[in-house]
């Protein structure tokens, strides 16, 4: 009896590592091409719901696709109405599993064709090209999750009688209160196995073994429906105030579908059997599995009737719901309020958690908090034209502490910006993806380099002023137009990084900008020197303090041009 239930245990955890393998190698396969799909193809709700059905039907897993659309809005790619149209997608392109199943885990054993198909898989899994590694790994995954599917029919036929679980059936005898029950029970088992499609594998084999009647498991795919919501509100609790919302607003659309199901389940049910009839099966509202004569038609009508409430209930909720996309966005909204200051610039605004299941799409992620580095690092730089023009000592304190503080904000985002890079660079990558990451690598390093010269020019100030140097219209009129050649050299920047990635085919304004700065601060040098050989007037002191933070300026242009070749190389 123990073997029996540890077999079930690892029978089960092998279908949940399979369809884990299956998903992530459909997802390394799709690439930047499901990132872009998803990203682009929600212009519209009709277009929105297509989108979740595609990419959850591709991956085979609705919370794989949940999970990407919470990370996606936390990312700035979606908006909230935009992921509320996606999700309701999802709802339905997860039917497909349970399809899949039906078909070929009950029709046919594929556990007979697995094993071949294994031996393909794991010399494609070998093969040095990681396109053939990605496909090796769909085909072991396929494989295992059929003889995990296989394995847990197999024994559950053994465990599962109506003698062992004479106090299950008990429960199907309370009325309405068997309903909430079996509803509960859903819940918690897509809650514990992190996945629907175990829940699936398990209504269909209680229904089919007769444990318990097709009304009860109606119910405990509705049940399904909510538990499969919580993976992602725990992956947004994380996330930023727009993640929490989106995995909400999944929440919201589940619970709502549900009750308004509940409220005409009779009538439901009614319609389910009514369809199944129409393809020459039993109803399942009247069947008994207890007629032999019929015992085969009847366990196929029950099968395919959980199929078809799975599918007409998700389908049915999102024709209803479709049209009340804004009203949901503003419950959601309304439970999770803009607060005041709750966005800050020190913190990570893009990254949340880990990497999402695949290194591909957590990239985008990566992307958009190096987008937000970049103007981090511009408004340390307005700090430092603060510091240079200000005479008052207290404002130029304020400016100086400014300049340090974002010296450690430059560390600690780069760090984490890097950290966050290394956990992706853990999985198999894509050539073009492992060259992305080398390249964010370079600009993250270039862009905490951008802080220190900030703090450096903080630190010449001080000095400066603690010798009692400071610099004179003329002197300060001359940093102002190094200034403005690096004001110049950011805008370049910032532009270049804001270009989505793979466009950016030219920097030549950076590199006039380089110029620029280069041509300022040759002009700068030769001046200074005239005014050392010609000018008894010039302070020399006061002079090595100016043209010290002339090279640090030039310095920060140098930084700022190697963070655009390295965008141009991504």
């Amino acid at each position: 009896m123990l073997l029996q239930i540890l077999t079930l245990l690892g029978a089960v955890t092998l279908f949940l590592f399979g369809l884990s393998l299956l998903s992530g190698g459909l997802q390394k396969v799709a690439g930047d091409g499901l990132r872009s799909f998803l990203a682009s193809m929600t212009s519209n709700p009709f277009k929105q719901i297509l989108t979740g059905i595609g990419v959850t039907a591709a991956i085979q897993s609705s919370t794989a696709t949940t999970i990407l659309v919470v990370s996606f809005v936390n990312a700035g790619l979606l908006v909230l109405g935009q992921a509320i149209g996606v999700i309701m997608g999802a709802n339905i392109g997860t039917t497909v599993t349970s399809w899949i199943m039906a078909v070929f885990g009950f029709s046919f054993n594929m556990a007979d064709f697995a094993f071949p198909l294994f031996l393909v898989g794991f010399f494609l899994r070998n093969n040095k090209k990681q396109r053939y590694k990605d496909i090796g790994e769909i085909i072991i995954g396929f494989c295992l999750f059929f003889i995990g599917f296989a394995q847990l029919r197999t024994t559950a036929a053994v465990l599962i009688t109506p003698e062992r679980l004479g106090f299950v059936q008990a429960w199907t005898e309370l009325g309405g209160w068997s309903v909430i029950i079996f509803l509960l029970i859903s819940i918690v088992l897509t809650v514990c196995f992190q996945s629907s499609a175990a829940t699936m594998a398990i209504i269909m084999i209680l229904v089919t073994t007769g444990i318990i009647p097709f009304r009860l498991a109606a119910a405990m795919i509705l049940g399904e429906n909510i538990g499969t919501t919580i993976a992602a509100n725990i992956a947004a609790s994380v996330g930023n105030l727009a993640a929490k919302r989106t995995a909400l607003s999944h929440t919201v659309f589940n619970l709502f579908g549900v009750c308004w199901v509940l409220a005409i389940f009779p009538l439901f049910l009614k319609l389910v059997g009514h369809i199944v009839t129409l393809f020459g099966l039993p109803d399942p509202n009247t069947a008994d599995l207890t007629d032999a004569s019929n015992a085969e038609a009847i366990s196929t009508s029950l099968l395919y009737s959980v199929c078809t409430m799975h599918t007409l209930f998700n389908v049915t909720n999102v024709l209803v719901l479709v049209w009340f996309i804004p009203q949901i966005e503003k419950l959601v909204t309304a439970i999770f309020p803009n607060k005041e200051g709750e966005e800050d610039v020190f913190r990570l605004r893009y990254i949340s958690g880990g990497p999402l299941s695949t290194a591909e799409l957590s990239l985008e992620e990566a992307n958009k908090e190096i987008m937000n580095f970049g103007r981090i690092c511009y408004k340390g730089f307005g700090y430092i034209r603060d510091a240079i023009n200000e005479k008052d000592p207290d404002r130029f304190e304020e400016a100086r502490a400014k300049l340090v503080k974002y010296e450690e904000i430059t560390d600690n985002i780069e760090r984490e910006i890097a950290s966050y890079l290394n956990e992706v660079s853990r999985d198999d990558l894509s050539e073009r993806s492992s060259m992305r990451i080398k390249g964010m690598y370079k600009i993250i390093g270039e862009m905490e380099s951008l802080g220190d010269s900030g703090e450096s020019i903080s630190r010449m100030l001080q000095r400066a002023h603690a010798h009692g140097k400071f610099f004179d219209s003329e002197l300060i009129s001359r940093l102002n137009r190094m200034l403005g050649t690096v004001d110049e050299a950011y805008q370049a920047m910032i532009e270049n990084l804001n270009a989505p990635y793979g466009t950016l085919k030219d920097i030549s304004n950076a590199e006039h900008a380089e110029d620029h700065i280069n041509q300022c601060r040759n002009t700068l040098r030769e001046e200074h020197i005239v005014n050392i050989e010609e000018n008894p007037d010039y302070n020399y002191q006061t002079g090595v303090f100016y043209i010290d933070i002339v090279s640090e300026l030039e310095k920060i242009g140098d930084f700022i041009i190697n963070i655009s070749q390295a965008k141009i190389k991504e």
